[in-house]
């Protein structure tokens, strides 16, 4: 009975730790410890077991929520979180436009900051999903804008669906930003939502160039939807809060790796 009752304790226990990670954006131990009233070893076990069931990753001194088919952060969360580290992974990747002519522009906040830093000296042609890149991008004079009509995601404020993939079907574009909720040697680039993952999909397909951006904490995580593997990537943009060791295994797959 005393063995029953602990195991429900400590699901319990978990289950609120995740709510909090998923409502806060992270959780530190000794604050966890203190709020619900155990030894901070138990917390320590405890995010072990979450990090294995793959709902949270674990940081020193605390943990973050992944993203999942039951969990996402907004965009607008997104444009609170490692901000500097974002501008400056947009920065670089937007320095690899080359001479494209066509690019597409995926949606959330990391690939928002990349548009914001295209140059606008120079005509070019956006293609994206994402109102607010849209909106960003069209009074820019030599910048012409083609936003791909779908149902609006509340969350992200990015179309999807099939008007949105069946319209991107019909492009030949020189150069894709892509983002994904999270990327891993293993299972390659995911997103939560099915939807979004077509959408993302069909970009790459419909690309000669592929540059994904991200943040250091999308490396090792792993969402719902696989929409690409490692190898169909040119180039992988992040900061150098990825380790060194850890970019070199990417690179092995074979994109380039910068690091900002």
């Amino acid at each position: 009975m005393t063995t029953a009752k602990a195991a429900r304790s400590a699901e319990e226990r978990q289950r609120e730790i995740v709510r909090m990670a998923r409502a806060t954006g992270a959780v530190d131990v000794t604050a966890l410890a203190d709020d619900l009233g155990v030894a901070r070893e138990t917390v320590r076990r405890d995010l072990r077991v979450l990090e294995d069931h793959g709902l949270l990753r674990r940081t020193h001194g605390g943990a973050y929520p992944v993203e999942s088919a039951g969990f996402e952060t907004t965009l607008a969360f997104r444009a609170t979180s490692h901000v500097p580290e974002k501008r400056r992974i947009a920065s670089a990747a937007a320095e690899l436009l080359g001479d494209a002519e066509t690019v597409f522009v995926d949606e959330g906040f990391t690939p928002q900051l990349v548009a914001e830093a295209l140059p606008r000296d120079r005509p070019l042609t956006v293609v994206t999903a994402s109102l607010p890149v849209a909106g960003a991008l069209a009074e820019a004079e030599q910048m012409s804008v083609l936003l791909l009509g779908g149902r609006v995601r509340s969350g992200t404020l990015a179309t999807v669906d099939h008007w949105t993939t069946k319209m991107l079907a019909g492009f030949v574009i020189d150069l894709a930003f892509i983002g994904a909720n999270g990327i891993s040697r293993e299972h390659g680039l995911t997103t939560p939502d099915p939807a979004v993952s077509e959408v993302k999909s069909q970009a790459i397909r419909s690309a000669r160039r592929v540059v994904f951006t991200g943040v250091h904490t999308k490396f090792g995580a792993v969402s719902f939807c696989r929409f690409a593997d490692i190898g169909v990537l040119e180039t992988i943009v992040t900061s150098t809060l990825l380790p060194a060791a850890e970019a070199h295994r990417y690179s092995l797959l074979g994109p380039q790796v910068i690091r900002v």
